[in-house]
């Protein structure tokens, strides 16, 4: 596995990370927990979860599984939703409070049975919360060697300047594909100027870049999908013209439509770590055959070119998501 070190820091993380968002049904424990294991055999160094995925499920699935390994691996998790500490409620809002975050670190080390997060995210901005607070909290927290590295998720340009005043963050999580390419526009060249790594969520567009999903598409209620305006059957068969496109690059160079997303995104900046998640061993094996995918300049201008001039139908998430974003 390719490593790449992010951060002014040297953060050194393998060039695929395995997100484990989704794990929350206990039904296929066992599954999963082989699947993240299998992951870190195959060389995967960075495992990313959060304690509102469940909430709390996925922290103490993905604890378990790495436990046995967990000298191979770089933990990341979040803070920021408004999470009730004692029950693990999901109140429905973001909360920073310095308070909030301390009391939810501890639960996260506790879930994932370390005694130091390798890199701690604020998940979403919280307006009501100055940024000198919480970036000043995990700055504590990493003297205290509670956490390694500081991480922001989905937050706007002015937020990750004022946080990185404060203490330097390693890495900024946004959505980023080939079908979500807003973050071009002012945080990539800002990131790239403030030496801050991107690992972009949902490089596969979750799951359409694959190219499994049509428009006769079903998704179940509490499955996001289902309520996004871009997995709307109409959106589905509009957008489908993208990924053929991309799976006819992609049948020329030997690479499924999942490879080449990934292998787009590694090629586009060296310090870029997609994560991915997956239930299945056959779709890992897949997703990270794409580091031995080499584009060529003129394929990965091609593979640009069909991404950049095509307008994706339908907005990335539903209104009330989108809220939290970017701020």
């Amino acid at each position: 596995m390719q490593m790449r070190k992010i951060g002014a820091q040297g953060f050194e993380v393998s060039c695929l990370a395995l997100g484990a968002m989704g794990y929350g049904e206990l039904k296929d424990r066992s599954d999963l927990i082989k699947v993240i294991r299998t992951a870190v055999d195959q060389g995967v160094s960075l495992i990313d979860t959060a304690e509102v995925y469940g909430p709390w499920t996925n922290e103490e699935i993905v604890g378990e599984a790495l436990a046995p390994v967990r000298d191979r691996v770089q933990i990341a998790t979040k803070f920021g939703w408004d999470i009730d500490q004692t029950t693990g409620k999901h109140l429905g809002d973001v909360n920073s409070r310095p308070e909030q975050i301390r009391r939810a670190v501890e639960g996260s080390l506790r879930r994932l049975r370390v005694d130091c997060i390798d890199l701690l995210y604020q998940h979403r901005v919280d307006p009501k919360v100055p940024m000198d607070d919480v970036a000043g909290t995990v700055k504590d927290l990493i003297a205290e060697g509670k956490a390694r590295h500081f991480g922001m998720s989905e937050a706007g340009a002015a937020s990750i300047q004022r946080a990185h005043a404060v203490y330097p963050v390693t890495a900024l999580q946004s959505e980023f594909s080939l079908w979500t390419r807003e973050p071009e526009a002012e945080i990539l060249p800002l990131i790239e100027k403030l030496d801050i790594g991107l690992i972009p969520y949902s490089p596969l567009g979750k799951g359409f870049l694959t190219g499994r999903i049509n428009a006769s598409a079903s998704f179940e209620a509490n499955d996001i999908r289902s309520r996004t305006p871009r997995f709307s059957p109409e959106a589905i068969a509009k957008n489908r013209a993208l990924i053929e496109a991309i799976a006819r690059v992609g049948t020329g160079i030997g690479a499924t439509p999942a490879q080449v997303a990934l292998a787009w995104l590694l090629t586009k900046r060296p310090f870029i770590v997609p994560l991915f998640g997956t239930r299945s061993v056959d779709r890992l094996q897949e997703n990270l055959g794409a580091a031995d995918v080499v584009l060529s300049e003129a394929e990965f201008a091609e593979i640009d070119g069909l991404s950049a001039g095509f307008d994706v139908t339908g907005a990335r998430y539903p209104k009330d998501i989108m809220g939290y974003s970017g701020r």
